[in-house]
């Protein structure tokens, strides 16, 4: 008589989805499978999809059409278990089962915690860049869902962005710490040789005016590397 092996809980991704940036929210999904040990279920955060559901308009200091929706992420999945949320302009070099292995029951979310200090201005296709305290952090987030019910679609569609971004909604005691490699902020730091994920804050090369952007050849090769055969293709960070 056999029996069935017990099965890990499968990494559960919601990427960020801006009408700008189809193309890169593609690039992101097949680096993600790509590089996975184990399936990984993946699904977008799509204003379109959640009509009557988030009601915010707008706001002039919002740079992507998920700015705020992001945090409605706990909310979808019924707050029951896991959940991984992350920008549309990045690229994974890493396995995400690595990442996802990282979560940590003693806190409601897990980020990486940079310190990013900018000055205001414009950044891709004209956007505002904001300065403001733990900029970046909600880039990459593992939610424990149990543990972010404040985040209903009634607050978050009333609550301030700064309230949203800066975690206001808990204790500084329930946010840990992700290793810096899972959020690599390009243009911005340096890049480490061991970067498991790639983020294009500033613009990447899907957009015109970012087509010189650090590290754009690797999103390049990954958009390239789409259409081949993986027998004559290595994925970008991979030894061929």
């Amino acid at each position: 008589m056999s029996s069935n092996p017990i099965l890990p809980i499968l990494p559960r991704v919601f990427i960020g989805h801006d009408r700008r940036e189809g193309v890169a929210v593609n690039v992101l999904s097949d680096s993600i499978q790509a590089r996975a040990s184990r399936p990984v279920q993946i699904a977008q955060v799509r204003l379109s999809q959640l009509e009557g559901i988030y009601r915010r308009p707008p706001h002039q200091l919002q740079s992507t059409d998920f700015s705020f929706s992001r945090f409605l992420v706990p909310w979808l999945t019924g707050f029951e278990g896991w959940s991984l949320f992350i920008d549309a302009d990045m690229l994974c070099l890493g396995d995400i089962a690595e990442l996802w292995d990282l979560r940590d029951k003693r806190y409601a979310v897990q980020v990486v915690q940079h310190e990013h200090h900018c000055a205001i201005g414009r950044k891709f296709q004209a956007m505002p860049q904001t300065p403001y305290r733990r900029k970046n952090w909600s880039s990459v987030m593992l939610f424990n869902g149990p543990r972010c019910r404040a985040l209903t679609p009634e607050w978050v569609n009333r609550a301030s962005g700064l309230e949203l971004h800066q975690f206001q909604w808990l204790p500084d005691r329930e946010i840990g710490a992700l290793p810096p490699e899972w959020n690599v902020l390009v243009g911005v730091q340096p890049v480490p040789t061991q970067a498991r994920i790639l983020h294009y804050t500033l613009g990447g090369p899907w957009f015109d005016d970012c087509r010189a952007m650090a590290q754009g050849d690797l999103w390049l090769a990954a958009q390239a590397a789409m259409n081949d055969s993986p027998a004559e293709t290595a994925q970008p960070g991979q030894a061929s």
